[in-house]
Parts: structure tokens; C-alpha cells; sequence
């Protein structure tokens, strides 16, 4: 009886010791075997589990003093720790068990409903893989390979005339890249950046023994860990001054070492997306397509060219179709919405200002539809769990580094659930030995 309770006191005890910023941060329970030392090793545990079960065995002070001891005369002979299971194990797999159970009383169906509505919305309607930049560059391939017709120019010289297709100022600007052209004031994008080598995803991890490393996770749990990186992670224009990578739902999403990386990687999404989504409503658009070819056929009855007049129709709708979504990046970027389908009333550039788009992106606004957190939230569901949950573990290494005394913190030496092995003597000469689990959830 006595070396149960010591052992249950002992065991406690190790839990006890569990991370500050750890649990302060994120809300969950995991001691870290290196203690603040920087020296990652279960021995370190072990040790602190051995000094618990004899400091339960020890004489009081005043039997200390008097030279009196206990009825049992017990003492810890020995104390083992031979099984483990760590945050990072089974692909952190013990980590999402802990983060499920922190957000077990979360309301998820109201929480996630719209975003995974819309998410679906996006697949079914295929702006996820709709790649418009594509169909331009084929269109494009088309109209370069025609011969145009040569003039004698004011030298005497035979010379090929030159399209002059409008569509050609906007196609000339893509090569900036979709952020450049979306944020006008580049200084309010964070310069924060990382040696990912130095984190858990790009390191070989330390693992358990498989004591409890394995759980099933069903899709309404999936659905708590999106809310729960909703709820711990920042993202641009929500900040957090704890965050080395401000940047962190975008971090989750593509995995880039810097900030700027990060957005990048989500405006090219974005700019993928609404390219898919304008070309939708601007190719079935009768108004706005007449207006293309009535421009185009111009143009090829000038140049002598109206075998062009439908591709130079469809290059002019293609840079439609891009200044409109940079419009839209920039309306996201800003804080306004942007729907996941236009229509006549959110369709925001007219056919000339198209040509001068970067001087008509507005100031945002709010508009209707979808906000840019929205649209990161579809990205992020969209990713794949384990390297998320990877992704996550770098986050909270990188933040809880910037605390003090966890310099040197590894997520994949956070202890979550231990068997204990305590072997008693007692100076009457008799032993007993006893394994114990115990787990924050044990």
C-alpha cells in the first residue's frame, strides 16, 4: 500500500513539472525532459522520478533528529522509466490527441460549417484546378505562330508589323508576381524569416516507445484541429507580437521559410482561384465579350489579320480575366470581400480601365462575399493533416524559444504519458516491485 501511494504521488509529481508556455501558449500539458537545460534526454526524468520516490520514503526532520525511523523502514532500490510517449510520435499523432482533447468542448459544426461549405463549393466548381494562366499562354502560342504581313518602312526596308494587341500591356505586367501587384505598400508585409533546419520538420525526431502513440482521428476531429490552428495560429493582418513568423496559418498552409514566402505562396493561390472564378462569369457574359471583339475586330481588319480576330477576342478577355482577380487580391489584401462567384454588381473593372488596372484597384472596401481569412481557412483545410501538424510543431518550437529558459525547447522531447517501473526495499529485508502508465489523460 505504501509504495502504491508513493508511486502515484512520485508519478504525479513528474506531471506536475509539465512546459509553462507550453500549456500558456496552447493550452496543453507536456513536461519537457530537458527541463530548460538544453540536455533532451528521458534520463533527466527518470532521475526526477527516483528523487520523488525517495524523498516519499525519507524520514521526517524530526525523525531525522531524534534517529527514529518508520514502522517499514522502505526505501526506493530502484526507478526506471521503460516506456514513453512523445509529442512528436507517429507523425504527431500524440500531439493532435492532446490538442483534440483541449478542444473537445468546442461547438465544431457551427464553428467550420462555412468553411467547409465553401471549400466544397470551390472544388465542385473547379477553381482549384482550373489553370487559366494555361489557356492564355496556349492562346497566346497560337497568335505568335501566325505570320502578320511586312511594309516598306521609311527606309526602304521590308518590316513585320507588330499586333499592338491591347491585351499585351496587361500580359507584359504579370512578371511582377501576384503580391507585388495586389499590395501597393510592400513596408506592411512582415520581413520575418527562419532556418527551417533547425526545427522539427526538418530534423530526425526523437520518438517513444510507443506507449500511446496511436489514435484514429475522424473527420468531425479534423475539423477541431482546423479550428484550433484558427484559434492559436496568427495570419497576415492579425498579427501576434509572440510570433517569430507572423505569418502562421500561412506557414500551416505551404511551409516557407519567410514570411514573404508564405504570402506569396497564398496570392498565387488566390490570384489561381479568382482567375478560375471571373473567367467563369466573364466568358458567359455576352455584354463584356462583345465588347472583346468588337476591339478585336478592329484591330485585324486594321493589321489585315481577321483570321486573328478570335484569338486576339479571347488574349483580350484572358487580361481581363487577370486584372480583375489582381483586383480582387488587392480588395482581400485590404480587408474588403470578394465573392466566390461574381456577378454584374461585383464585377469591379470596366473593359478600359482593364488596360490601366493598377491604377484602378480602389481602397478595398467591404463589399460582400468571402474575407481574405476565408479564403486562407479553404487553403488550410485544403493541406494535407500530417504536414500541418509538422508545420504546427515548428510553430511552437519557434515561439516558445523566444521564452525565457526554453532556449533550446524541442516539441518531439515533450513527454506526454510514461510507464514507471518502482522497485521498494525495506531494511526487514523484504521487496516489492510495481509498473505503473500514467498520462495527462490517464
Amino acid at each position: 500500500m505504501k509504495t502504491e501511494c508513493v508511486a502515484d504521488i512520485s508519478m504525479n509529481s513528474i506531471l506536475a513539472e509539465y512546459n509553462r508556455e507550453l500549456y500558456e501558449q496552447y493550452g496543453l500539458f507536456m513536461v519537457d525532459t530537458s527541463y530548460g537545460t538544453g540536455k533532451h534526454s528521458i534520463t533527466n526524468t527518470e532521475e526526477h522520478l527516483r528523487r520523488y520516490v525517495q524523498k516519499n520514503f525519507e524520514r521526517s526532520t524530526v525523525g531525522k533528529l531524534t534517529g527514529k525511523t518508520t514502522m517499514l523502514g522502505a526505501y526506493c532500490k530502484e526507478a526506471k522509466i521503460t516506456g514513453t510517449s512523445f509529442a512528436a510520435d507517429n507523425k504527431g499523432t500524440v500531439l493532435n490527441r492532446q490538442i483534440l482533447a483541449y478542444m473537445a468542448g468546442e461547438p465544431v459544426g457551427a464553428l467550420m460549417t462555412d468553411v467547409v461549405s465553401n471549400t466544397q463549393t470551390l472544388q465542385d466548381a473547379g477553381f482549384d484546378t482550373t489553370d487559366v494562366e494555361a489557356m492564355a499562354s496556349e492562346n497566346q502560342a497560337q497568335i505568335d505562330a501566325i505570320e502578320l504581313p511586312t511594309i516598306i518602312n521609311d527606309k526602304g526596308e521590308e518590316e513585320q508589323i507588330t499586333l499592338g494587341n491591347p491585351a499585351d500591356i496587361v500580359n507584359s505586367q504579370k512578371g511582377i508576381g501576384a503580391l507585388n501587384l495586389a499590395i501597393k505598400d510592400k513596408s506592411v508585409i512582415s520581413k520575418a524569416a527562419v532556418d527551417l533546419s533547425q526545427y522539427a520538420s526538418h530534423r530526425e525526431l526523437n520518438k517513444g516507445t510507443g506507449l500511446r502513440d496511436y489514435e484514429e482521428i475522424s473527420a468531425s476531429e479534423k475539423l477541431l484541429l482546423e479550428q484550433y490552428y484558427y484559434e492559436k495560429c496568427s495570419r497576415y493582418g492579425e498579427e501576434m507580437d509572440k510570433a517569430l513568423l507572423k505569418y502562421q496559418l500561412e506557414y500551416l498552409a505551404f511551409g516557407q521559410s519567410s514570411d514573404y514566402g508564405n504570402l506569396e505562396k497564398m496570392a498565387e493561390t488566390l490570384l489561381f482561384w479568382r482567375e478560375a472564378s471571373n473567367m467563369l462569369y466573364l466568358f458567359n457574359c455576352s455584354a463584356k465579350v462583345e465588347e472583346a471583339e468588337l476591339i478585336a475586330l478592329a484591330l485585324t481588319a486594321i493589321m489585315l489579320v481577321p483570321e486573328l480576330k478570335d484569338l486576339v477576342k479571347y488574349s483580350i478577355l484572358f487580361a481581363w480575366t487577370f486584372a480583375e482577380s489582381i483586383a480582387d487580391l488587392h480588395a482581400l489584401f485590404s480587408g474588403g470581400r470578394v465573392p466566390l462567384f461574381k456577378s454584374d454588381s461585383t464585377w469591379k473593372l470596366s473593359l478600359t480601365n482593364m488596360f490601366s488596372f493598377r491604377d484602378h484597384l480602389g481602397d478595398g472596401g467591404e463589399g460582400e462575399g468571402l474575407l481574405y481569412e476565408d479564403y486562407l481557412r479553404m487553403r488550410l483545410l485544403m493541406t494535407d493533416l500530417e504536414k500541418k501538424t509538422l508545420r504546427l510543431m515548428d510553430i511552437m518550437e519557434m515561439d516558445i524559444r523566444r521564452t525565457s529558459g526554453n532556449a533550446q525547447f524541442k516539441i518531439d522531447h515533450c513527454l506526454d504519458t510514461f510507464c514507471g517501473e518502482i522497485e521498494v526495499a525495506s531494511m526487514f529485508g523484504y521487496d516489492v516491485k510495481i509498473e505503473r502508465v500514467y498520462g495527462y489523460e490517464e
